[in-house]
């Protein structure tokens, strides 16, 4: 079920009070940090967000340098680029740095940053790897095609029709057999295909850490190190100020992670085991780049789906990073496949359709908690750990971030060092610029309806419908491939400039 049919109440943007110029001078969020060696101008921070905007080879393109540099316009303290493959793999048009011939693009990505924001921002590059996800095939196609018919589904297809005839049958026959019960029989084809089976009928084939029957999945714990620490020297040669493991979501680290890890080859298991690869990573980038680098980690305070890692977990794993070393934490929540929605034929299953992706970015329609700050509570209770095992590790938080208020209470209580607002600075890449100038009351505020996350779900351009289809006739204006949007915001200068 979707997080839409769950939630029926619809919550207004609250009210915000904006700063003066003096008074965002004297607040915690505009107030200068350190985040390892690394000196920081601020507090604000934009989370990664993908944009798709890369060649469908990983390569940076003029539309990926306009992303980027449309953000640092409006100076944030820190800029997260989008998760960028660390596999030589095809990924679509996203980011990838498996391989030195990224690093031209990615050098002009740092300058580009450096130049738009006048040396103010810091940037990071966020590092991920991710397993096999197909399409939802045709049944047709998927029983001529990827069955697989051995002699233990021919032994579960004789049990359910009582028929040993089928022990011997062609394969043909048992495709086409099941196939033809799809409609009248599902039950039929339920008892003969494995769970397994069923998903990548249902679902789409899908590669989870626990396949260690795969010989490229069992040797994750190998391989995963050296591209990780690969990824970081590229980083460092590219120009960016730090890199942010990718240890959240759906994706390979964060499976690692999650109790629903079983592996047991001593990287599943209890979570003394499921830490052990993310911590081996931590250390292979740290001492591929050196102690004087930032490495930080973006990881779940909550799984969100069953079976899967609670708070206490993620408290526990926050120790464990800390007392490794690592410079910060960053905190979300959910976005995981497990609970996902069926996706249509064709398409692939997108792990923010589910309640743990409503949790991990949460929209206007919600329960009576609402969208606004939601998931603070994590990073803080994270932080409060933290502190109190003896570490000063910095922790960002973000989800439904709105208002200099907001944050800055937040800073105040001591939930978080850090306060990120993705979809609010997708919406105004200028508003940290305008609160520091003493002009929010002219911040384009951000409606959470999640038009942004739909786009990404169907693999378009993100952009954000308070701006995109503003301006359209002037000539200089870069349109989205469907020629209906824009692909940047308006520019900004302030009053009397």
């Amino acid at each position: 079920m979707s997080a839409g049919a769950r939630f029926t109440t619809k919550h207004r943007l609250p009210a915000a009070r904006w700063p003066t110029a003096e008074e965002a001078a004297r607040s915690r969020w505009f107030s200068a940090a350190r985040i390892g060696a690394l000196a920081v101008a601020e507090r604000t921070w934009v989370p990664a967000m993908v944009p798709w905007r890369a060649t469908d080879d990983g390569v940076v393109t003029p539309e990926v340098l306009d992303w980027y540099g449309r953000f640092a316009d409006g100076q944030p303290g820190v800029l997260v680029v989008e998760a960028t493959g660390v596999r030589d793999v095809a990924s679509g048009p996203l980011l990838r740095i498996g391989d030195d011939r990224f690093l031209p693009g990615l050098r002009r990505l740092v300058q580009t940053v450096r130049e738009r924001s006048g040396g103010r921002t810091r940037l990071f590059i966020q590092a991920i790897d991710f397993l096999a996800v197909r399409r939802r095939p045709e049944p047709a196609k998927y029983f001529e095609r990827f069955l697989q018919v051995d002699a233990a589904l021919r032994a579960r297809m004789a049990d359910a029709a009582v028929d040993p005839g089928w022990l011997d049958a062609p394969d043909d026959a048992i495709r086409q057999h099941l196939f033809d019960s799809l409609v009248d029989d599902r039950g039929f084809v339920e008892s003969v295909l494995t769970s397994g089976q069923l998903e990548a009928l249902d679902f789409g084939y899908r590669e989870r850490v626990v396949d260690v029957h795969l010989p490229w999945i069992r040797d994750l714990p190998l391989t995963l190190p050296p591209l990780f620490a690969d990824a970081g020297r590229r980083a460092r040669e590219a120009g960016f100020d730090g890199i942010e493991l990718h240890y959240a979501h759906a994706y390979t680290m964060a499976s690692f992670l999650s109790r629903l890890n079983t592996r047991a080859d001593g990287y599943g298991g209890p979570r003394e085991h499921r830490v052990r690869l993310p911590l081996e990573v931590l250390g292979a980038v740290r001492r591929r780049v050196g102690a004087d680098y930032v490495v930080g980690i973006r990881f779940l305070g909550d799984d969100v789906v069953e079976g899967g890692s609670r708070l206490e977990d993620a408290i526990w794993f926050g120790e464990q990073f800390a007392a490794a070393g690592v410079d910060y934490l960053s905190v979300s929540k959910g976005g995981r496949f497990e609970d996902a929605r069926q996706p249509k034929v064709g398409e692939a299953v997108y792990p923010y359709t589910g309640r743990s992706g409503y949790e991990c970015m949460p929209t206007v329609i919600s329960d009576e908690r609402g969208p606004f700050g939601r998931n603070v509570p994590l990073a803080a209770a994270i932080r409060a750990a933290v502190r109190a095992a003896g570490h000063t590790t910095p922790v960002v938080t973000s989800g439904g971030i709105y208002a200099f208020e907001q944050a800055e209470g937040v800073l105040a209580r001591g939930e978080a060092d850090f306060v990120a607002a993705a979809r609010q600075t997708l919406a105004d890449p200028d508003w940290f610029r305008k609160i520091r100038l003493g002009h929010g009351d002219l911040v384009r505020r951000c409606e959470f309806t999640n038009y942004c996350e739909g786009l990404d779900q169907h693999h378009k351009q993100v952009t954000c419908k308070l701006w995109d289809r503003v301006g359209l006739d002037d000539p200089t204006v870069r349109l989205a491939s469907d020629g209906k949007r824009r692909l940047a915001a308006p520019a900004w200068r302030p009053p009397g400039s």
